[in-house]
């Protein structure tokens, strides 16, 4: 069964389009959510949420529509984008509250809340008021209250935002945990070298379209319009070179001053067939070969025309 399920699934804002006909299945384990602003991702969210209902198709979690289903909402713990505080409350207040919200009696809330503060890192200044904390701290406790009540879902909207690079590191690790405990987590993130290091599985929205999903590499793989650069770094780049240019699926080649060589191609794996054999053969020393824009930022960029190489 998916996670969550959207069957030509479509969200207006009067005239303005937030998702278009998106028809898309997002299994378990970690999925990077990412698309420019106003893509959609935040609209795709609220959806998965309820807090916002489908002006057309269907939309299941689990197998089930979310909307007005309090027995389905219980599965996701959601860590928005904004700050949803109520700034004069301390952090384990505000966790501890969200927890008895979502149905936990005192005891359990009380325990519960303790945990989930201790795995995001906040036990320390969690009786500070949320008011005095920093972007990242927020941040930190936001997903505390998500993780509170044990969801099966987690949905987390841009949740490096503002965090340190120590924070941001502690919070990927925190969620390759949950998700090796069997913890589905669908998260949307501009950081994308962040979500490309936690996940290769992806959904692309662009313009309220799904434009790729799936694994990352796969999505490179399908995209035929696009030559394939490849980064070598051997010690005589211009020998192989000039052997490389003479195959007819090259599309370009080019040297930087530091000696590497860059090869674009329609033809990646017979361009690696051909450098390993060339290398062997004439007893280059090679340090480097690798694709230089199978990256998500690279794909990202390619897929919503943004130029990313």
């Amino acid at each position: 069964m998916p996670v969550i399920e959207l069957r030509q699934v479509s969200k207006w804002f009067g005239e303005v389009i937030g998702l278009n006909h998106v028809t898309t299945s997002i299994g378990g384990g970690i999925t990077g959510l990412v698309g420019p602003n106003g893509a959609g991702k935040s609209t795709l969210m609220g959806l998965v949420m309820s807090q916002l209902r489908p002006s057309q198709g269907t939309l299941s979690v689990y197998g089930k529509s979310p909307w007005n289903r309090p027995a389905v909402l219980s599965k996701i713990g959601y860590c928005p984008e904004g700050d949803p505080f109520w700034s004069n409350l301390t952090g384990w207040q505000f966790v501890h509250f969200l927890a008895r919200l979502s149905g936990l009696r005192p005891r359990s809330a009380r325990t519960a809340a303790l945990h989930a503060i201790e795995q995001t890192g906040m036990t320390k200044d969690m009786h500070r008021a949320i008011k005095g904390y920093s972007k990242g701290m927020r941040q930190r406790i936001k997903i505390a209250q998500a993780l509170a009540h044990s969801p099966r879902l987690l949905v987390l909207d841009e949740p490096f935002t503002g965090a340190d690079p120590v924070s941001r590191h502690e919070l990927a690790e925190l969620f390759r945990a949950l998700a090796a405990d069997g913890v589905d987590v669908l998260m949307s993130s501009h950081v994308l070298h962040e979500v490309e290091s936690l996940t290769r599985q992806i959904l692309m929205i662009d313009h309220g379209r799904i434009v790729a999903e799936g694994d990352l590499h796969a999505v490179r793989e399908r995209m035929l319009d696009r030559p394939h650069a490849i980064r070598m770094r051997v010690d005589q780049p211009r020998r192989l070179a000039a052997h490389l240019a003479e195959m007819a699926t090259i599309n370009g080649l080019r040297i930087s001053e530091d000696g590497e060589l860059v090869v674009e191609t329609s033809t990646p794996d017979e361009v690696y067939d051909r450098v390993s054999a060339f290398v062997l053969e004439h007893h280059l020393v090679a340090s480097e070969v690798a694709a230089a824009d199978e990256s998500l930022e690279a794909v990202f960029g390619y897929l919503t025309d943004r130029g990313a190489r």
